[in-house]
Formats: structure tokens, sequence, C-alpha cells
């Protein structure tokens, strides 16, 4: 074989980024998210009310908050395996108050594509959330994760997170009857 060797001693590696949705995205967005919740809260929510999300809906909420956040430090981040959109998230300010007197940021959404988790595609979603929060002079970063959801309390744990004892419980039509949905938050110092 003659010539240079690639970069890496000849090993073929994706390129794999981060980096601010932008107009086009939101249709990646809403079809990732919407795998996601079919695979871990079918047993939750339903088929019935899994069918009855309205993706039209949904895509154009993310346009909006894509094109026209609320206000400053609100943002939505998309994960890629070259051109494609394997995941998003999407985080807001919090402000400081007498009982929290640090600045930081609530991870509202944090989804990976079914077929692309496992590939370090959150693992990075979460590194940018937490780089950009700094560079706002955030401190803390919270979340709030269903008590039942194995495979995000196992991911927010290994990434150093961990729970403050603070609980709620959603009230939705969408649960089935009967089912309770309970939310933990989840912190981490920066």
């Amino acid at each position: 074989m003659s010539g240079p060797l690639p970069l890496g001693g000849g090993a073929v590696s994706a390129d794999l980024s981060v980096r601010p949705a932008i107009v086009g995205d939101e249709e990646a967005i809403t079809a990732i998210q919407l795998a996601a919740w079919g695979q871990s809260h079918a047993e939750l929510l339903g088929p019935r009310v899994l069918g009855q999300l309205d993706a039209a809906a949904m895509t154009a909420s993310w346009r909006v908050a894509i094109t026209a956040p609320p206000g400053p430090g609100y943002r939505v981040l998309v994960a890629c395996a070259g051109p494609r959109v394997v995941g998003f998230a999407s985080v807001a300010p919090v402000p400081p108050d007498d009982e929290e007197p640090t600045s930081g940021g609530l991870l509202l959404a944090l989804e990976v594509a079914p077929g692309d988790q496992r590939a370090g595609h959150g693992s990075r979603l979460l590194a940018a959330v937490v780089d950009l929060l700094r560079l706002d002079g955030g401190r803390h970063l919270s979340t709030w994760v269903l008590t039942d959801d194995e495979a995000r309390i196992r991911f927010l744990s290994q990434s150093g997170l961990g729970p403050d004892g603070a609980m709620r419980q959603l009230t939705s039509a969408a649960a089935p009857e009967g089912v309770e949905v309970r939310e933990a938050r989840w912190v981490a110092e920066l």
C-alpha cells in the first residue's frame, strides 16, 4: 500500500457533534421524541395516548423553540452523526432566588433516537448543556425524571447528577386510570 494512511492509523470515525438546533431540525426532533417516548414510556402512556400525540403540533412547538425562544438562556441543541440529527436537548435558565442563591439551568428534555442510543450522543448533549450554562455563569443543573425511568436514572447517575429529595406528582389525562405519574428532581453543581 502506498501513500499516507488516514489520520487515526487507518480507523474510520464518524462525524459526531453537537450544535445549536436550526430551522429544519424540528421534524427530526419530533420524530426522535415520539420514538423515544414510544420506547421508554409505552407502558405509562399506552398505545392509545401515544397514537393520539399530534406530531404536527409538536413540530410547530419545536420550530418556535428554535426560532423564537422566550428569552436568553433558552436553548435547543442537537446531536449529529454526520449530517443526521440523532438526538436533542432543551434547556431553560433558572434565575437565582431566595432559596437558591445561584443561577443555573433546567434540562427540559434530552432524548436520543432509539437506534442511536448507547453511542455517546446523550453524554455529548449533556456536556454541551453544562458548558453553555457555565458560560452563562450558571452554577447548577436540575431536571425532573420519572421515578420508574431506570435507563434515564442510570444515565444521570453516571453523569454526576443525583436526586435532591424533591418530588412531584403529575396529573394528566394522558395517564391511564390508576397510574400514578411521579417525578423526582435530579441536580448537580457545575
